[in-house]
């Protein structure tokens, strides 16, 4: 219980402060300084914004439908902070004869309750949506499930080919792997990384995949109607989902908690998992902060060349990679 409020506060805590180093880097990028003011370096920026979310006034609009209205944002969250049960934050911490596994849930199907539970996130969408009874709204969620459901696809076949590869669901496995042969699966599968990065900005709606929040077309997007922490919980996790797509990405392709030269440290078992840990978040800031440098850099496609970039490319590219996967399994065997 108490790894799974310690991972829960953790994404929360990562989340709320993606919004200050997201400033923080479109200000350098920009030749500006950012937040300054809300504390050193504008370090307490987050916590005025989420006050500010809080004490704002609650307004749910007459023609929507309240129940759904409600439970739009609340699913996001819900979904966006369930999948980090799977992943492995770290190896096996031991106090005496007390170990403790730094991931809540070892569970041989880690990839695809991962799959089944961020397929659940477009559904908070949708209903913020359509819930609102807004036309501009409604448009965004039809956008952003056209969006998601296509990306799946290409992210899905593009993990098939790494299970080929890995031989396993196991999150843990897949990280345990990659530490006793000393290869990286970014080594093995660079197509199907490159298909995967790709696709978690779309799954993410980051730009240049954030055609369901187009301020310029669709003011605001599915949110157009929310105030309050109601709009905080549909931000709040799509960096979250952020996060959780880095550090996938990091424990998927860049061996999770291992680094180089691990195993020939002597030092404690405990302090070497904690220095696995660290090497983790450090990966997965590196991630989070590539989201944000390709937000400020690259334009935001047309809805049509997002469409054809997921059905025409990545999707042919994802079946050629796990063709090739096969036939490398099949030389190695044979």
């Amino acid at each position: 219980m108490s790894l799974i409020i310690g991972v829960l506060l953790v994404s929360l805590g990562v989340a709320m402060y993606s919004t200050w180093g997201e400033r923080k880097v479109a200000g350098i990028m920009q030749d500006r300084l950012g937040p300054n003011r809300a504390g050193p370096l504008g370090l307490f920026q987050p916590l005025a914004d989420g006050g500010k979310l809080f004490f704002k006034e609650e307004i749910i609009p007459g023609a929507s439908s309240r129940f759904l209205f409600i439970l739009g944002p609340s699913l996001a969250m819900i979904v966006a902070c369930m999948t980090s049960a799977v992943i492995p934050w770290g190896d096996t911490l031991t106090f005496g004869s007390h170990k403790v596994s730094l991931q809540v849930a070892d569970v041989n199907i880690g990839i695809l309750y991962i799959f089944g539970v961020v397929s659940l996130g477009v559904y908070g969408i949708m209903l913020g949506g359509w819930a609102s009874n807004n036309k501009f709204s409604l448009l965004s969620s039809v956008r952003a499930a056209s969006q998601i459901i296509s990306y799946e696809l290409a992210m899905g076949m593009a993990l098939i080919a790494l299970l080929m590869v890995s031989g396993t669901l196991s999150l843990k496995e897949i990280v345990e792997q990659q530490r006793h042969s000393g290869w990286w699966n970014v080594a093995l599968q660079p197509f199907g990384f490159t298909i995967f990065l790709i696709c978690s900005f779309a799954e993410t709606n980051r730009s240049p995949f954030d055609l369901a929040e187009a301020e310029n077309e669709l003011n605001g997007g599915y949110h157009l109607e929310y105030s309050s922490m109601k709009l905080g919980f549909f931000l709040f996790a799509e960096y979250i989902n952020m996060f959780i797509s880095s550090a996938l990405m990091a424990t998927l392709y860049f061996g999770g908690y291992h680094f180089w030269g691990m195993d020939s440290l002597h030092v404690s078992p405990n302090l070497l998992t904690l220095l696995g840990t660290l090497v983790l978040f450090i990966k997965t800031i590196c991630f989070i902060f590539f989201f944000m440098w390709v937000r400020w850099t690259i334009p935001r496609f047309r809805y049509d060349q997002l469409m054809r970039l997921g059905w025409n490319y990545l999707i042919p590219i994802a079946l050629v990679n796990m063709l090739i996967t096969g036939g490398w399994i099949l030389w190695r065997q044979h």
